[in-house]
C-alpha cells in the first residue's frame, strides 16, 4: 500500500510535464514554420554554374617530387618606360648692350668779317651774327645760308618794332613812330650777308 502511495505523485508530476511540452510545442508552431526555408526559393549547384556565379576554382599544381600543391603563377605585371626629361640644348641668350654712337668734338672757330661775328662749326657751316642801331631801336641779326632771323629787337621810347618776312633770307625789322619808321633790311645775297639800313619819313 505504501508503494501505490508512492506512483500517485510521480505519476501526477509526469502527467503535468508532458502537458507543459505539449502547450510548448504548440506556442513555437507558428515561429518554426516562418523559419522553415521556402523550398521554392532553393538553387540547385546546376542552375548556380549556368548562371555563372559558381566558377569552378582551380586545382594547384602538384608534382610528383614535391607533392607540395603550389599556387599558379599570377601574371608579372609589365615595367611602365618612363620618359626622361631631356636637358635643353636651348643656349641662354645673353643681351648685348649697344655701344654708345662715337661723336668727333670739333672745336668752333670765331673771326670777324666786315664788322660780322662769324661762328664756323666742324662741319664748316658759318654763321653771321651783327649789331644794328638806328635812332628807333637795336636789332641783332643772324645769317646763315639762304636763312635769315632776328636774335633781338629792342625799340626806342616813342617807337614800335615789327618784322616783316616774305621769305628765309628775305627779313626787315621795323621801328616805327607816327609818320616816321627806320627800316634794317636784311637779305642772303650771292653767299653773303647784305644788310641794308633806311628812313623813311619825318
Amino acid at each position: 500500500m505504501r508503494s501505490g502511495g508512492r506512483l500517485v505523485p510521480v505519476l501526477g508530476w509526469c502527467a503535468a510535464t508532458l502537458t507543459s511540452v505539449a502547450l510548448a510545442s504548440v506556442a513555437m508552431l507558428p515561429v518554426l514554420r516562418t523559419a522553415t526555408p521556402d523550398e521554392s526559393a532553393l538553387v540547385s549547384v546546376d542552375q548556380l554554374r549556368e548562371s555563372g556565379e559558381l566558377a569552378p576554382t582551380p586545382l594547384p599544381q602538384v608534382s610528383a617530387a614535391d607533392p607540395t600543391p603550389r599556387p599558379e603563377p599570377s601574371a608579372k605585371p609589365s615595367p611602365s618606360r618612363s620618359r626622361s626629361a631631356k636637358p635643353s640644348s636651348t643656349p641662354a641668350r645673353t643681351s648685348a648692350t649697344p655701344s654708345p654712337p662715337k661723336t668727333t668734338s670739333a672745336t668752333a672757330r670765331t673771326t670777324t668779317e666786315d664788322g660780322w661775328t662769324v661762328t664756323t662749326d666742324g662741319d664748316g657751316t658759318k654763321s653771321y651774327v651783327r649789331s644794328f642801331r638806328v635812332d628807333g631801336g637795336q636789332a641783332v641779326i643772324r645769317m646763315t645760308e639762304d636763312k635769315v632771323e632776328v636774335v633781338t629787337a629792342t625799340p626806342s621810347d616813342g617807337y614800335s618794332v615789327a618784322t616783316v618776312q616774305n621769305s628765309p633770307d628775305n627779313l626787315a625789322v621795323y621801328f616805327n613812330e607816327v609818320n616816321h619808321s627806320f627800316v634794317i633790311h636784311a637779305v642772303w645775297h650771292v653767299d653773303r650777308p647784305f644788310v641794308e639800313v633806311s628812313e623813311v619819313g619825318k
